[in-house]
């Protein structure tokens, strides 16, 4: 049974991953055909809105550990992002898009390793099933979203004023996540440690092989936002892209308990190299044009990728807070650098070869991870004898 807290938090991730993809699953499109700013400046927008919204996260990390506050920074992080997303109606310019979208993933950054810690916290020895359930709840409410972008387009038209509103009505669901979180979830002291005993850095370098391995999945697969321009280019329409969204979320939210389960059940680091395989499978698809293959692949990666290194960090790590914010880091760093670069390959040498220039790192990276599972089993089976 999920603790009540983290069904709380389900809620709080439902409502405010609903307003976020009712920006998301249209935004790429608003920036690249309704203001004309060009894939090159989508790369921009999503490599500033990762870099804020992960590097951020190291910080708030660290000061959740050092000075032993957990709820307030969460509280804190959905206020801030529940009254920016609602500003992007009144942006004209890719840079005004960027400004508030790295605003409202600051927000993201100041609660997503706190809450983890809170999660971690009631999870009850049970993590995979905890961060399955919660990101369930999460995708769950990214697919909602998704479908209210799909059914405003349908109904009210493909407009540049359809496109403005819904940023606008994101403040609804966003206020609902705040007043949950505010009133619903219980706060949790820090246990483990006096507030004036220093941090053991060695006690999780261990950790710090996996942590690379994934920021270099996250550099070289495209963001999903790329994924919705490519089917723009494959000859989607408007209005039908924000159901590929919804696609994309309905596999994480039939699939992130499960995987939950078979993290609890195997290891994180094996349901970890289950879920590279797939972000191949899903550039693979992207590259043959096949784009709802290549969708469905892209959920799978997720929802079981980022649950299995969670689950891991909260069954290994000593300092969570801390590792959170690094891992959370890592992937801001990698995941901009790599928005950059395959928006930038995009603009000058065409969609396919920025396809060619992910299949080959990830296919490397696949291996490398591989190796270095293989190189833990034979030390296990060293130490057993």
């Amino acid at each position: 049974m999920v603790n009540k807290n983290i069904i709380a938090l389900g809620f709080v991730s439902f409502f405010t991953d609903m307003a976020s993809a009712m920006v998301t699953s249209i935004l790429p499109i608003f920036i690249v055909y309704t203001l004309d700013q060009g894939v090159d400046k989508l790369g921009y927008v999503v490599a500033i809105a990762t870099f804020v919204s992960y590097a951020f996260r190291i910080l708030f990390g660290y000061l959740s550990d050092r000075l032993q506050v957990v709820k307030p920074f969460v509280v804190t992080g959905y206020l801030v992002s529940a009254l920016t997303k609602p500003l992007l109606a009144l942006a004209d310019t890719w840079q005004q898009v960027a400004l508030l979208r790295g605003t409202e993933r600051m927000g993201k950054a100041i609660r997503a390793a706190t809450k983890d810690s809170l999660i971690s916290a009631y999870s009850e020895g049970k993590s995979g099933r905890s961060f399955g359930f919660h990101k369930m709840m999460d995708v769950a409410g990214e697919m909602s979203g998704a479908l209210i972008a799909f059914a405003a387009l349908y109904w009210l038209g493909k407009g540049e004023s359809v496109f403005r509103e819904l940023f606008a009505w994101t403040l609804v669901p966003g206020i609902l996540a705040v007043l949950i979180v505010l009133f619903f979830v219980r706060d949790v002291p820090y246990r483990s440690k006096k507030r004036s005993e220093s941090f053991d850095w060695q006690a999780d370098k261990g950790l710090l092989p996996l942590l690379f391995l994934y920021f270099g999945f996250v550099f070289f697969l495209f963001n999903d936002s790329f994924f919705l321009v490519s089917a723009k280019e494959a000859g989607y329409s408007v209005a039908t892209i924000p159901l590929l969204m919804v696609l994309y979320n309905f596999v994480q939210t039939l699939l992130s308990y499960f995987f939950g389960i078979q993290i609890d059940r195997t290891s994180p680091r094996a349901v970890l190299g289950v879920a590279m395989l797939f972000g191949l499978g899903a550039m693979s698809a992207l590259y043959r044009q096949q784009v709802i293959v290549g969708f469905v692949l892209l959920g799978i990666f997720t929802v079981a990728g980022l649950n299995a290194v969670r689950a891991c960090i909260s069954d290994e790590a000593v300092n969570k807070g801390t590792v959170y914010g690094i891992f959370y880091g890592g992937v801001a760093l990698f995941g901009a650098a790599g928005a950059t670069v395959i928006g930038l390959i995009w603009k000058r040498y065409g969609e396919s070869d920025a396809i060619l220039f992910s299949m080959a790192g990830l296919a490397t990276l696949l291996l490398m991870y591989l190796l270095y599972l293989w190189g833990n089993f034979r030390t296990s089976k060293r130490v057993q004898h």
